[in-house]
């Protein structure tokens, strides 16, 4: 179960979301970098070009001095950075709702920025263990010029690093950002599922055998379905014969004991088989983006809902997210003829439809929308846009949704 493909793509994502990984990935490079460094110290002739001797003159003393107030430093703005970023997250949390924080955990502006420090300061305490002082026993001073110079490369990319991260924090907690980086990663989302529906042929729907053996399976722990293999359903299903039917969806949570799949076959799949099938799950204790495009629209709605409440009553940041809602039902309705469902032959599960998505965005924020005349007016502006833009079936999906609210 847990070299499955559903559990590898959830420590994938958890890594991704994570404060350590890129840190400590770039502090073993540190280490690895002071190593060759050191090593080029002691046979410089390995250079195709040698520096200029005003580079390479550095005494045993001023280069313990400078690699001591370089670690210092680096450490202390470190201690600095993190402090920050912390603050940040907290006052994104209070303000905008606790499930955004996963959006500052996964920026790769605050890892990258911390790692770089981190490795620094790592390459500088390696660096200023090699530098020696004369001794009487004979022993020659020696300071690792190369590598001095590599420590204060570093110091400046440091600096640089720490010019940025001071422009990037800011820009991280705005609420126009925030919305526009979930209303687009929204956009990229619905685009995905369009283009992998667009890739699959279509099916007939199998239908399980009237005396077909029926095996209901539960993962056995509770949580967020955050990872969902179906190919590799599809896989078991064409193997053995089977039609399986998938009762969850991606983002829900289930209980330990919640049939999530039920399986029709001619026999009972075996213990193994069993293991395999709950194996294309890999659940959470919280919803993720990796998979679930909903959460991108749940997040946006909780903006909402906050702005609008009366201890906030900030008009204009619902309207910017009724605006990135808006535009990620377009590319449902639009992009490459729009969101349709698609039906695997052996594997049935409930796929994205329009309505699932207008009940979750429109829908779920009109409560929130209709006491305040400046947010509902939007609303029903990007609502009957919405409507304009449809054709088919879909237009009237939309317009049914315009009708319930307009006699409301």
């Amino acid at each position: 179960m847990f070299g499955s493909r559903a559990y590898i793509l959830k420590i994938a994502q958890d890594v991704r979301s994570s404060y350590w990984f890129i840190p400590s990935t770039l502090v073993v490079a540190a280490l690895l970098l002071s190593e060759l460094t050191q090593w080029i110290d002691h046979n410089p002739d390995i250079l195709p070009v040698a520096l200029p001797d005003d580079f390479l003159n550095t005494q045993v003393d001023g280069a313990r001095q400078t690699l001591a107030v370089i670690a210092q430093s680096i450490i202390g703005v470190t201690g600095v950075m993190f402090s920050i970023t912390m603050v940040a997250v907290s006052f994104a949390s209070g303000n905008f709702g606790p499930r955004l924080i996963g959006n500052f955990m996964r920026d790769r502006g605050n890892q990258i920025s911390l790692g770089l420090l981190i490795s620094a300061f790592v390459y500088s305490l390696m660096i200023l263990r090699a530098v020696q002082s004369s001794g009487a026993d004979g022993l020659e001073s020696f300071v690792p010029q190369y590598s001095m110079l590599m420590a204060l490369l570093l110091t400046l990319v440091s600096v640089g690093t720490l010019i940025y991260f001071l422009h990037h924090i800011p820009e991280t907690i705005n609420v126009s950002n925030i919305s526009a980086a979930l209303g687009r990663r929204l956009a990229r989302g619905i685009e995905r599922i369009i283009d992998n529906h667009a890739e699959r042929t279509p099916e007939a729907e199998v239908q399980p055998e009237k005396n077909a053996t029926e095996t209901e399976l539960s993962l056995g722990r509770a949580g967020y379905i955050q990872q969902l293999d179906l190919a590799g359903l599809f896989e078991l299903a064409e193997e053995n014969d089977w039609v399986i039917h998938v009762a969850v969806e991606i983002g829900s949570f289930v209980s330990m004991y919640e049939t999530v799949l039920t399986v029709y076959s001619a026999s009972a799949p075996t213990a193994d088989q069993c293991d395999s099938l709950c194996s294309s799950f890999a659940v959470g204790e919280e919803q993720t983006e990796a998979q679930d495009i909903t959460f991108m629209i749940d997040q946006l709605v909780e903006m909402l809902a906050r702005a609008l409440s009366p201890g906030v009553n900030d008009p204009f940041t619902a309207l910017n997210c009724l605006n990135w809602l808006r535009n990620g039902i377009s590319v449902a309705l639009q992009y490459k003829g729009g969101l349709a469902p698609v039906q695997r032959a052996r594997v049935q599960y409930r796929s994205l439809t329009l309505q699932h998505l207008l009940n979750i965005s429109f829908r779920a924020a009109a409560p929130y929308c209709m006491p305040d005349k400046m947010a509902r007016d939007h609303w029903m502006f990007c609502v009957r846009s919405l409507m304009d833009a449809a054709t088919g079936e879909h237009k009237k999906t939309v317009a049914k949704l315009l009708e319930e609210f307009e006699k409301a």
